[in-house]
């Protein structure tokens, strides 16, 4: 890939690595690393994802230092991995629909939207955006199940109504209790939380990577002019294209967290509260309700702290690892090192 520095004609250009394709994967050794290497970023992550569920079901907001430390004093360790083992299981088989949705999409976008004449950076920015919806709609398709049984996981105290012995019980008592559709409580909200934050995450980070690129670009091309360089580009090193991604992949996670975390606030709340112990069905709207009632607006944003950091980390490990992870699976060993 290569980006201009401005619109005009500069003679100073950063030259990138090309773009992997779907074509250009190996798909056993991707989906094969891919297992792997993104199974250790999920156990590494998980208890920002545990800290940022219980603050969600708690009725009275709790700082999430204190809720942290209350874990480790009463559950040890433990406390920040349950539900892990669900959670692990189900991460494989929604990351394999996850990225294989995502690069079949990104690809033929890309080309539609060229060969409709938009610029690289508007058909990079829509297929982008179209390759996060669709594959967001794909993993939710068997990640809601496993999110439903790990987050009653990770709540369930000795004052839940329902008690949990591990996943395979969890999943056997809510079917029981519910049926299949047990499972997928949550599944329409799940979509339009993840879907949306998805999209919005991709485009804005495939927008801000050119940014920050751009911004990298102007500042080597005003560096060149003032020590009389004659231009003619250059070619940024492995360490500065990971540092771009990982920050491109923070800035997109900070925008997308604010804007999608009323309804992954709403979403867990109706995947662990309704059904357990409540008296009916728990609709949307008084999701709603209930959380307003019990601290206002913000209560809907109970949580966006460890989300955030959560996303952020979560993103920057994955991108960077999603990059090397597609160049060590390139069929041509010469696509193999970064850089």
């Amino acid at each position: 890939m290569s980006l201009g520095t401005a619109e005009d004609d500069s003679t100073t250009e950063i030259h990138l690595p090309a773009d992997i394709d779907w074509e250009m994967l190996d798909k056993s050794k991707f989906f094969f690393l891919g297992a792997a290497l993104f199974s250790g970023v999920s156990g590494a992550l998980y208890p920002m994802v545990v800290l940022k569920t219980r603050k969600q079901v708690i009725v009275k907001d709790v700082p999430s230092v204190k809720l942290a430390v209350s874990i480790f004093r009463h559950e040890g360790c433990r406390g920040f991995y349950r539900g892990f083992g669900t959670s692990l299981m189900g991460t494989i088989p929604a990351r394999s629909f996850y990225m294989a949705a995502l690069e079949t999409t990104k690809s033929s976008v890309g080309c539609v939207t060229l060969k409709m004449g938009f610029s690289e950076t508007k058909a990079a920015a829509i297929a982008n955006a179209a390759a996060g919806l669709s594959s967001a709609m794909a993993a939710q398709l068997v990640w809601t199940p496993i999110d439903v049984v790990s987050q009653r996981l990770m709540v369930q105290d000795g004052n839940s109504a329902v008690r949990y012995n591990g996943g395979i019980d969890a999943f056997r008592k809510i079917i029981k209790t519910d049926g299949i559709r047990g499972l997928y409580r949550g599944f329409g909200i799940s979509v339009l939380t993840y879907a949306p934050c998805n999209a919005v995450w991709w485009a804005a980070y495939s927008m801000g990577h050119r940014a920050v690129w751009g911004g990298i670009g102007c500042y080597v091309l005003k560096k060149e002019g003032d020590g009389g360089g004659c231009g003619g580009g250059f070619t940024p090193d492995s360490k500065a294209i990971v540092a771009v991604q990982g920050l491109s992949a923070a800035m997109a996670s900070g925008f997308s967290a604010v804007v999608t975390m009323p309804l992954d606030t709403i979403k867990t709340r109706l995947q662990v509260l309704d059904g357990e112990g409540c008296n009916g069905k728990t609709s949307i709207m008084q999701t709603v309700r209930n959380l307003v009632k019990e601290g206002g607006l913000s209560a809907c944003y109970r949580g966006l702290g460890p989300r955030w950091a959560s996303m952020s980390m979560s993103a920057t490990t994955m991108i960077t690892t999603y990059e090397f992870l597609k160049r060590l699976s390139t069929k041509s060993q010469d696509c193999n090192v970064m850089g």
